[in-house]
This record gives structure tokens, sequence and C-alpha cells, in this order.
């Protein structure tokens, strides 16, 4: 059976998609991982930002709570068809409750527009206990995007510079590069004991 050569070319697309993807996986992994470890066995992390909920399954995995939130109810609805319970949250205007061991958004933060992000990264420490961790990827550059699909670019210096305004410790970075040539940072802070 001979396959057509546009299937060929789509399957070469997403292996090399994945290639590039499955370094994130284990950087952002990592993240998690220490996240988790801070938090400790039994430990409380909020995640901003569930999405699908596949994050909070590996955490969930590694012996923490998961508070599951996302501000798109479509997400919560495939989550609860899998029996994970989440919550609508929009981090921009509703208060996060805590305190938390940690707090994670991943690729959520791009939605909120620069002028906003002081206040949300106030929010977030004010929601970590003392020693808390949070985990945090920004999509790395100087853009911002409007329409239907907002999002923010931030440089890694002036980001890392906003953690540290808003109270919390920088403990680690990592950099990488993903689909389509864009970058993305990921930071671990916590908020000092």
């Amino acid at each position: 059976m001979k396959i057509p050569a546009e299937v060929l070319a789509q399957s070469r697309r997403t292996i090399e998609s994945d290639e590039d993807y499955a370094v994130h996986y284990d950087e952002t992994r990592a993240a998690l991982e220490r996240a988790a470890a801070i938090a400790g066995a039994g430990g409380r992390i909020l995640e901003i930002g569930s999405g699908p909920g596949r994050d909070a399954d590996f955490l969930e995995a590694l012996g923490v709570e998961v508070r599951r939130t996302d501000a798109t109810r479509r997400f919560l609805e495939l989550q609860a068809a899998r029996g994970k319970a989440g919550e609508l949250l929009d981090v921009i205007t509703d208060e996060l409750g805590g305190p938390y061991d940690a707090v994670v958004a991943l690729a959520v933060l791009i939605h909120v527009p620069r002028d906003q992000i002081d206040q949300v990264l106030e929010k977030i420490a004010r929601s970590l206990r003392q020693g808390g961790a949070f985990v945090v990827s920004m999509r790395d550059g100087d853009g911002e995007t409007g329409g239907k699909y907002h999002s923010v670019d931030w440089r890694r210096d002036a980001f890392a510079a906003r953690i540290e305004a808003a109270g919390m410790e920088l403990l680690s970075h990592s950099f990488r590069i993903g689909r389509n040539e864009q970058g993305w940072n990921t930071f671990l802070a916590m908020r000092p004991s």
C-alpha cells in the first residue's frame, strides 16, 4: 500500500513538532516536580489555567492536591468528563484564595495585559504561604497582540524583575525554542520565608 505524500509530510511535521516539544515537556516537568517537592506530600497547589488538566494530573500523581482552575468553561467541561473537578477563575478579576504551597501558571499569564501583570503577580505572591513556590512560563519577546486572542510577550529579565517586584525570589530559569521558532521562559520563584 502506497502512502500519499501529503500524509507522509504531515506525519514528518508532527514528529518534528514533538521533537521540539519533548525538550519543553522535560523542562516543564522538572519545574513542576520542584514545585511539588516544595509543596510536600499532601501540599495544596493552585493551577491557574488548567486547560485539559494534564499538568494537574501529573502533579497529583506526585502526591499533592491541585485546585484546578480555568477562565474557559469548556476546558472545565473536558476535565469534568474525565471525572476531574475544576473551577472558573479569572486571574485578573477573581480572588485566588490560599495560602497555597505552590501556584502554577503555564502559558497562561501571556493573556494578562501588560498594565495588569504587576497586580496579578502581587495577587499570586499573596496567595502563597511563606516558602511557597511559583512556576510560570511566558513567551519570550516584546510583542503584544490584540483582538480575539490577546497575548503579551515578555523578555526574560523584564519578567524576572516583575516577579521580584511582586515580592518573590527567583530560584531558577530555563529557556527553550518551541514551535514556530518561538522562545519560552520558565521561571521557578518562591515567596521568601
